[in-house]
């Protein structure tokens, strides 16, 4: 069972571009983190961005974690150029069936 806030996150896909988007309710900043589809196997996390008032929450994981569940029922891999996603997956070995 994950440990993560229950967030709203959607997907969205332009060309080879992607992002998970955490809307912030109250009309702040959002969360989000951008990948970019190399092909049609690996995906690389370019980035995570986790706004101040986020911070500390699990916003970041919950994006990390979504990515993640995506990869594995899409049967894709993930390169996780961001340092924070790819600390994540090494600090979650459940989730290193995903990398490329």
């Amino acid at each position: 069972m994950s440990d993560t806030p229950d967030l709203d996150i959607d997907e969205e896909v332009t060309g080879s571009k992607g992002r998970y988007v955490a809307k912030a309710e109250d009309g702040g900043e959002d969360a989000e983190l951008s990948y970019s589809i190399l092909n049609g196997q690996t995906i690389i996390i370019d980035s995570t961005t986790v706004p101040d008032a986020w911070r500390g929450k699990g916003a970041g994981k919950a994006l990390v974690e979504r990515a993640v569940t995506d990869a594995r029922e899409r049967g894709v891999k993930i390169v996780p150029l961001c340092p924070f996603a790819k600390a994540q997956i090494e600090r979650h070995p459940e989730w290193r069936d995903v990398l490329a």
